[in-house]
């Protein structure tokens, strides 16, 4: 059984579309798909909740706790899925995500987590050039470096293993809770990370926060958790 699991904060101009596109994306293979209101303030469980009166495999739960381990956390006691599927709020989730999942768990008996890097829906075409740039420059050698890479708008793992290491660090407020779950998932199973599928995400971080200091951010926080086994960055500021 998969769970889908979405977080969102103040996502009522994304959540529609987001919506959209697992509902119609993953029949057939998702079991359930949940979506964690993280205490917003804005229309995103009214909207959220209206989708779910005609999709019977969809609900809405809320975590009144701010910051994004504090709703992946709730995720345990929500979820019954055997694998826990994870994606975005400004996610567009492609016809091949759900089946891609359940086929590469089925090839891959020894593997328990598995991710894909993203592209950006609605950056302009040198900030594409840099995302591509990234993932091939950095995102992939460093998961063959470390092992392991986890990327949480686009990935997937098995129940039994997040009950294995205690779940999240909810110390984490953002930056690199991917990372600090892959790695402590890594002693108990196997990480694959394939580069060829990509999710659809908003480039609202990269734009708002900007390109330069973004990249940055991410580099210097996934080699601390690598290294020393903790995020550099403990401030996190919201682009909505």
């Amino acid at each position: 059984m998969i769970t889908l699991i979405i977080s969102a904060y103040n996502e009522e101009k994304y959540i529609g579309s987001c919506l959209d596109h697992a509902l119609a994306n993953t029949k057939g293979v998702v079991d359930e798909i949940i979506v964690v209101d993280n205490s917003s303030t804005d229309n995103t469980n009214k909207i959220v909740s209206q989708y779910a009166i005609e999709n019977p495999t969809l609900r809405v739960v809320v975590e009144r706790k701010k910051w994004l381990t504090m709703a992946r956390q709730k995720w345990y006691l929500a979820s019954k899925g055997d694998i826990i599927a994870y994606a975005d709020a400004d996610t567009h989730i492609d016809l091949w995500w759900a089946s891609r999942i359940q086929e590469t768990f089925e090839k891959n008996p020894t593997a328990w987590f598995i991710s894909w890097p993203y592209s950006y829906y609605d950056a302009l075409w040198y900030e594409k050039a840099v995302n591509w740039f990234y993932r091939r420059m950095f995102a992939y050698p460093s998961f063959l470096l470390a092992g392991y890479l986890g990327v949480w708008w686009n990935f997937a793992i098995k129940k039994s293993v997040l009950e294995a290491i205690h779940w999240f660090d909810t110390s984490i407020q953002f930056y690199w809770e991917d990372t600090d779950i892959a790695r402590r998932a890594a002693l108990y199973s196997k990480a694959i990370f394939d580069l060829n599928l990509v999710m659809p995400t908003s480039a609202r971080r990269f734009t708002g926060q900007g390109r330069t200091k973004t990249v940055y951010i991410y580099i210097i926080n996934f080699f601390s958790q690598v290294v020393q086994h903790k995020s550099t960055t403990e401030d996190y500021k919201d682009f909505r």
